[in-house]
């Protein structure tokens, strides 16, 4: 059968082979869910009916007006303020770690591990640190004596439990962010720290004008999993405090969920999924352009 056929012909063929299969999986478990997703925006649909109501824009208008729903945005503020953080931090260790430290294969190892951990086992660890009359954190505030400190309740302050929340975040992402950043590191040629050494520059001119501008591809690439992952929050709120107190923990991802699987609102909670795809392409499009501005004008 091959053998009729050109070359050209039969590349083009095994090619197609290849990709047929994983490009109607694709199209199947993702664009098509995706697809019904949008419709299912512009409909009153309780998720089971198989009548499924055309509202047109209504389910958007109600987002956007309802501060209940739109204004469990500024939940998520504290998931974004303490990733930013976490870069920071991963950054310095990954600095510190990437030198001649002695033992630094072993610090790697222990800050990476908590990434490795079940998410919902960390929620229910960090369950018990911030627990307010045995949790090991207010122990250790009293026992250094800090008595007064060491009577908060960290997740039971509405102006406290989302940073809490996402404090257990930082502890266990930062490892992965800094095992990036040490291989971006270890990517930038040694012979530019030489040259930098024989002018004379000091340490920090070299981390400023080398390390930072060379570690910027990688910096945005983790910035941008830092936003996403501050706007889809869902697993430490669920599991340690189900939103509480009265709802100062609620994320917009929990709304969501609970819009559709609570008040069967699947129409609703459509809309909210869709709204919150172009909240993320929007944030990322700004730091992306923020950031290409700020290093196009060096």
């Amino acid at each position: 059968m091959f053998g009729t056929l050109s070359y050209k012909t039969q590349k083009n063929i095994i090619i197609f082979s290849f990709l047929l299969i994983p490009v109607a999986l694709l199209l199947l478990f993702t664009y098509y869910p995706a697809l019904k997703l949008v419709w299912f925006s512009f409909t009153d649909w309780d998720g089971y009916s198989p009548e499924k109501p055309w509202v047109g824009l209504n389910n958007y208008k109600e987002v956007f007006s309802n501060p209940d729903i739109f204004g469990v945005f500024t939940h998520n503020f504290a998931y974004f303020v303490m990733g930013i953080v976490q870069n920071i931090v991963a950054i310095y260790f990954a600095v510190i770690l990437n030198g001649r430290l002695r033992g630094r294969n072993v610090f790697r190892l222990l800050l990476f591990l908590p990434y490795i951990m079940n998410g919902v086992a960390v929620a229910f660890m960090f369950g018990y640190v911030f627990d307010t009359t045995q949790g090991s954190l207010n122990l250790l505030l009293q026992s250094i004596g800090l008595t007064k400190l060491g009577e908060t309740s960290w997740l039971g302050t509405p102006g406290l439990v989302n940073y809490s929340l996402a404090s257990t975040g930082l502890w266990r992402f930062m490892g992965y962010n800094m095992v990036i950043y040490i291989a971006s590191l270890q990517a930038i040629p040694r012979d530019i720290y030489e040259a930098a050494k024989i002018d004379g520059a000091n340490a920090w001119q070299t981390f400023w004008r080398i390390t930072l501008p060379n570690m910027k591809p990688v910096i945005q690439l983790n910035l941008f999993l830092t936003v996403t992952g501050a706007l889809e929050v869902f697993d430490l709120p669920f599991v340690l405090t189900k939103g509480g107190p009265a709802g100062a923990s609620q994320t917009y991802v929990q709304r969501v969920v609970e819009t559709a699987f609570a008040y069967n609102h699947y129409g609703l909670a459509s809309a909210m999924s869709i709204i919150l795809l172009f909240f993320v392409i929007i944030v990322v499009g700004l730091q992306q352009f923020v950031l290409s501005r700020g290093g196009s004008s060096k």
